[in-house]
């Protein structure tokens, strides 16, 4: 069972059913676990072979709808999201420099719906007080950390965007190593599996889209996923848009787990390797 779907379940037990209404806007807190799986990834520190870095200290900023809606309940909230955190880093082999904090803070610039999240590597020394940084309202794609990029905390080594200076595959300590698998990739519609197996896949209400999409709110050619590295979405110029993990927008980059939505539909991107 997946980090995300157990998360799910431990929330549903949670002050009796209380929060299955508090969720009823539009932040939902899968997509907000989603977003700190992301900002992990796009943050993560390479120490050596052995040791990846990632924040600990995370600030989840929302709307003052939302926030007013969640704030009774953040303690128990940011709980849940530590745990979902620690569990990802365990299953992603990840390592932190101290405790895992998840705090919510109310952001009155943001509109309904859409939030924000920041981050840092605090040690267990280290004062708890969140470092604030800017950034455009997102959920973690752009890795909006609490540090400039390529710095990190005091002591630590500079964040690397890629492998090692003077890596090259097959060389040195990953010689004679297996190949890399190739990247499956599928979508998921109300429980139906649709297989990406070309650079393009078109979503649409006409019979000529890849997967037809049967919803009045989705154009006929609505948007179109493009394999890559990372794969990505492209609005093709619908009349309601699209909408990925949470926020609106005509392009997004896509990662395991993304959710999209199109009219009334909701879409799953996943993605694995071998």
């Amino acid at each position: 069972m997946g980090v995300l779907k157990r998360f799910e379940q431990r929330l549903e037990g949670l002050v009796n059913g209380t929060f299955a209404k508090v969720f009823k806007s539009e932040v939902q807190p899968v997509e907000i676990a989603g977003a700190l799986q992301r900002e992990c990834d796009n943050n993560a520190t390479i120490w050596n072979r052995d040791r990846t870095v990632v924040p600990n200290d995370f600030i989840v900023e929302l709307s003052a709808p939302d926030y007013e809606r969640l704030s009774p309940y953040s303690g128990q909230l940011g709980d849940e999201l530590g745990g979902m955190v620690r569990d990802y880093a365990k299953q992603q082999r990840y390592t932190f420099m101290g405790s895992v904090k998840v705090h919510l803070e109310k952001a009155d610039e943001l509109d309904t719906g859409l939030y924000r999240v920041r981050s840092r590597t605090l040690a267990s020394s280290a004062s708890q007080q969140p470092q604030r940084a800017g950034g455009a309202p997102n959920n973690a794609y752009g890795g909006q950390g609490g540090y400039p990029p390529g710095a990190g905390p005091a002591g630590a080594p500079p964040m690397l965007a890629g492998p090692p200076p003077g890596y090259a595959p097959g060389s040195g300590s990953d010689a004679g190593a297996m190949p890399r698998a190739e990247t499956r990739r599928w979508i998921e519609i109300n429980g139906n599996r649709h297989q990406i197996s070309r650079p393009t896949l078109v979503l649409g209400r006409s019979t000529e889209a890849d997967v037809r999409v049967d919803d009045p709110g989705v154009s006929r050619r609505h948007c179109e996923i493009r394999v890559g590295d990372p794969a990505s979405i492209q609005d093709l110029g619908s009349t309601n848009g699209i909408v990925v993990d949470g926020q609106h927008t005509t392009r997004a980059t896509l990662r395991d787990g993304s959710r999209i939505v199109v009219g009334s539909t909701t879409i799953i991107y996943r993605q694995a390797e071998g």
